[in-house]
């Protein structure tokens, strides 16, 4: 069991009108409204957010992904557009889902993850300015997790990764986080190691890209999830098989011009489920914090979207300099 869970539950300031958006919010049918990709674009908050259904009764069963559409004056107050969905699914493609959104030069550009029947695929996609979706590339299996940062770096686009190989390490889940660069959005190289999971103090089962990072006067500041399993816990959660994994939040500082090398991180979490807010605890899978958007307003507040407990977005903020506090250098 790893130890260093202990974290300044206070830093990251949780909103009080959480959850901000929630199946009951989308006038679609809808079980479960998660793991949004967030940004500003067209001078309005936008979110793109996955959209899981579910039969309950008999037994629980799911019954299909799709990703669907809010938008903000505020960040906090939202209106799902009840006629946008996007969705695939055909003899190969089972399902998109857990998108990720990026401005980059004024193109909002979204990536997702793809289950198909021969492995789990990333990809990208363009957004027009009515919001469209034009793909752009996927990935080979098994890669997801894909992360954009929010400009062009030495005149490459850069991704940051979470590869699936299923011989990693020999040991079960133990995956990392990986960096890649592209001229175009849909060739893909130069492929390096960035944080490998025994790097993390509080992880005994995996790592992986969050929110698209935000660029600051010290280089850039990233999130990742981090997950500690202890299989004697059991946690909240809806399906019959136990619920043992608990994921929490880690941040680090990547050097602006090779955003492959960490030049600090957190010794622990900045942020992990916390019983004063059951949004977190109780849920599809409990005791879940997952980042998918970060915005950083003027005056230094940022804005954290994450998905609680794999069934509800919410919101937290804190100041960017407090977060970049938080680590240390490597």
């Amino acid at each position: 069991m790893p130890t260093g869970l202990d974290h300044d539950p206070d830093l990251f300031r949780r909103h009080p009108l959480n959850p901000v958006l929630s199946g009951d919010d989308v006038p679609q049918d809808c079980t479960l409204a998660f793991n949004a990709g967030v940004a500003k674009f067209g001078g309005r908050y936008v979110m793109i957010f996955r959209n899981d259904r579910f039969r309950r009764e008999p037994a629980l069963a799911f019954t299909g992904t799709s990703l669907g559409l809010a938008t903000s004056d505020d960040g906090v107050r939202w209106t799902v557009d009840p006629d946008w969905r996007y969705e695939l699914a055909d003899d190969e493609v089972r399902r998109a889902y857990d998108p990720r959104l990026t401005v980059i030069d004024g193109q909002a550009i979204l990536c997702f993850a793809v289950d198909t029947h021969h492995g789990i695929c990333g990809g990208i996609a363009r957004l027009s300015e009515s919001l469209d979706v034009e793909p752009v590339s996927f990935s080979g299996p098994d890669n997801r997790n894909m992360v954009l940062f929010p400009r062009m770096i030495a005149g490459r686009y850069v991704r940051l990764e979470r590869p699936f190989p299923i011989y990693s390490k020999g040991a079960g889940d133990r995956f990392d986080i990986w960096c890649s660069e592209s001229p175009d959005l849909a060739y893909w190289g130069k492929t390096r190691l960035v944080l490998g999971c025994e790097r993390v103090g509080w992880c005994n089962d995996k790592i992986g890209p969050t929110a698209p990072p935000i660029e600051t006067d010290s280089g850039w500041l990233a999130l990742f999830h981090a997950v500690d399993r202890d299989d004697t816990r059991r946690l909240a959660g809806w399906e019959d098989v136990p619920w043992t994994k608990r994921y929490t939040v880690g941040a680090m500082l990547l050097d602006r011009d090779d955003p492959s090398k960490v030049l600090a991180i957190s010794p622990r979490p900045v942020m992990a489920p916390d019983e004063r807010y059951p949004y977190e605890i109780d849920g599809f899978r409990g005791s879940v914090l997952f980042p998918t958007g970060m915005v950083l307003e003027p005056g230094g507040e940022v804005k954290l979207y994450y998905g609680a407990s794999d069934t509800v977005m919410a919101l937290a903020t804190a100041n960017v300099e407090d977060i970049l506090a938080a680590c240390e250098p490597v």
